[in-house]
């Protein structure tokens, strides 16, 4: 069986606690673990910003504003994981190499965020190392990547194809900072370099083109490979 992980943004599953897709997502996570071995990684979106922001107004420093993003990742892993019941392994793994141990007893991990200072990004870049994944699909608010961010830039390009070293010069734009908001940060994308492992990059608003992507191999989103690496669907 092979492996993909996934980089599921905050935002993407939680917009609001209100209104979310955890209990679609699920579904889509159960289809895809029935063909792939498939880790989750959850980041904090727009809630972990709000945490951070109302903890930095109070001086708390990057590093521990970092910590309270990283509880915040941890909380919307869990509400995954709940959803999930029976088909996931029953705790939110804390580390890339306990993730890779879980994988041992089923084939479907939800991890959040480790480290102060690194996005949910690298963290399922270092688990796609560690597992020997074939891919990292990451599930942001945008369909793709684009020369500038297309909320901002009306004439925005978008991708279909980059390379890793291409990707980097787009990324490398945004300051590293608790709660940054960037497609995929630039630490990942080295990762994803030495580890030859392709990326794409899909909008992740609707749970239903995830689905498509790796079940039926159709997708419009930016596939980040070098020339010679394939997606594996």
């Amino acid at each position: 069986m092979k492996t993909i992980v996934i980089s599921l943004g905050g935002s993407v599953l939680t917009p609001s606690l209100e209104e979310n897709r955890v209990a679609v997502y699920a579904e889509v996570l159960r289809a895809i673990s029935q063909v792939y071995k498939t880790f989750v990684v959850i980041g904090g979106g727009g809630e972990a910003r709000r945490f951070i922001s109302a903890a930095r107004a109070l001086g708390a420093d990057e590093a521990t504003a970092d910590e309270i993003g990283i509880m915040v990742t941890r909380l919307n892993a869990t509400l995954l994981m709940i959803a999930l019941g029976n088909e996931v392994y029953p705790r939110v793994a804390e580390s890339p190499r306990e993730a890779v141990e879980y994988a041992y007893k089923s084939d479907l991990v939800v991890a959040g965020g480790v480290t102060p200072g690194q996005t949910t990004d690298t963290v399922a870049a270092v688990i796609a190392e560690e597992s020997h994944a074939s891919c990292i699909i990451n599930l942001t608010s945008v369909d793709g990547i684009y020369s500038d961010d297309p909320k901002l830039v009306k004439n925005a390009e978008k991708f279909s194809e980059l390379t890793p070293e291409e990707l980097s010069l787009i990324v490398g734009k945004t300051p590293l900072c608790a709660g940054s908001n960037t497609v995929f940060d630039s630490v990942a994308v080295k990762i994803l370099a030495r580890s030859h492992i392709p990326l794409l990059v899909l909008d992740g608003r609707d749970p239903d083109t995830l689905q498509k992507a790796v079940l039926c191999g159709s997708h419009r989103g930016t596939i980040v490979r070098s020339p010679e690496i394939n997606l594996p669907f």
